[in-house]
């Protein structure tokens, strides 16, 4: 499933096709994916503009003229294609699907924007969703209102980090990728910013804070460590682990670029490291760690 990177890429893709433009048709193929589609969607949508296209944790967020927010995820299959309205050539702006293709059956829902645009959603497995909200709800809705800091933003520091950790005995990782700790960190980044912080993933949470509730050295070098591997892999497009591709169409490279996600069995990629990747389960996810030189 996508994590912030791959979601901020897919927005990066489709903000120019689609902010400032009226949604001129809107087409809703099947009455729903993972959750009923929003009731008169493409009355609701059509002739309003589509004003801000913003991300929170993994989910899209599309503002809209007259006071409705669009929350778009997904899912694990979901992906937008954007063509010029009339025309074949197109251009991808998120693809996780493998061995799928893109067959017209699963083309769910149909934008066609003012500026010429025609965005498709596509999603074979159905695990994505769109819901419409007014303005003065998105906050308070159950999939928002929970939601941690963004890792990018302001908010999230070492100090917030201790404070939630404190006292906390469930797994590092587990504690890292639950979204009410911090918004958008999924099981990829978490490992790698792990990696490059020098932590092992088998610790408690409670390793952030001390007997005071402040931050430990591993929270100061945690909380960079993330901003950095996240701000690495928007840069490369994302990872590609399926056939995610950005909205030129181009393969996301941050996979070539891991340290230790999906490297068990390899030797660690910190120099002077003599350690040996190594692979285990937690919660039910695949976790990756050199257990010499995290610690």
């Amino acid at each position: 499933m996508p994590e912030l990177p791959e979601v901020e890429t897919v927005r990066c893709g489709l903000e120019p096709a689609m902010v400032g433009r009226v949604f001129r048709r809107v087409e809703a193929r099947r009455p729903d994916l993972r959750f009923a589609l929003p009731e008169r969607m493409a009355e609701r949508l059509k002739g309003r503009t589509l004003e801000h296209l913003g991300r929170r944790s993994k989910y899209l967020i599309a503002n809209v003229s007259g006071g409705d927010v669009l929350i778009m995820h997904l899912g694990m299959s979901g992906r937008f294609t954007i063509s010029a309205t009339g025309q074949g050539s197109s251009a991808l702006a998120g693809q996780f699907v493998h061995a799928t293709g893109t067959e017209p059956k699963h083309d769910h829902v149909v934008f066609e924007m003012s500026g010429g645009a025609r965005i498709v959603y596509n999603d074979p497995r159905r695990f994505g969703f769109m819901i419409l909200v007014p303005q003065c709800e998105f906050e308070a809705h159950p999939l928002i209102r929970q939601l941690g800091p963004e890792p990018l933003g302001n908010g999230f520091t070492a100090s917030y980090l201790a404070e939630r950790a404190a006292g906390r005995k469930a797994d590092l990782k587990a504690f890292l990728m639950d979204q009410r700790t911090v918004a958008g960190l999924g099981n990829i980044y978490v490992a790698e910013a792990l990696f490059r912080a020098g932590i092992s993933p088998n610790r408690s949470a409670s390793c952030l804070a001390d007997s005071r509730g402040r931050p430990t050295a591993r929270a100061d070098r945690l909380v960079p460590a993330i901003r950095q591997v996240l701000a690495d892999a928007i840069a490369a497009g994302g990872s590609t682990l399926k056939d995610y591709r950005a909205a030129d169409g181009a393969l996301g490279y941050f996979q070539h670029q891991f340290l230790v996600y999906g490297r068990a069995g390899k030797a660690c990629a910190r120099p002077g490291c003599q350690g040996i990747v190594r692979r285990s389960i937690h919660a039910g996810r695949s976790t990756f760690h050199c257990s010499t030189c995290q610690r």
